[in-house]
């Protein structure tokens, strides 16, 4: 798999698991109905699966690099869905993370 593969697992991986847990938060915390819990489920499902898409060598270096991709998706949900600009200091904040993503996929492996 290439590593532009693994950048699109990546991205699916972050909106289906951002998805599955805003519909946990929007029935506990908006006040949306119960039913929000099932494609809330079945999205959380979907992260799990792409996740195992993504080339790595190991689990957890794969859930490593996949960790900066989530703050950066949680940012943009955050711009996107909720109406509420990252701050600059947000936005550094996400590109040190996806710096150390990169890292971790690219110089991280043994050879």
């Amino acid at each position: 798999m290439r590593r532009v593969t693994a950048a699109l697992a990546y991205a699916g991986a972050a909106l289906a698991e951002i998805a599955g847990c805003f519909a946990v938060w929007a029935w506990t915390r908006n006040g949306a109905s119960a039913w929000w819990l099932l494609p809330g489920m079945a999205s959380l499902g979907l992260f799990a699966w792409l996740l195992t898409l993504a080339e790595a060598d190991a689990a957890g270096r794969a859930f490593a690099a996949y960790g900066g991709v989530y703050i950066a998706a949680s940012l943009l949900w955050l711009w996107a869905v909720e109406g509420r600009a990252p701050t600059p200091w947000d936005l550094v904040g996400a590109a040190l993370c996806l710096l150390g993503a990169g890292v971790i996929l690219v110089a991280g492996r043994p050879r």
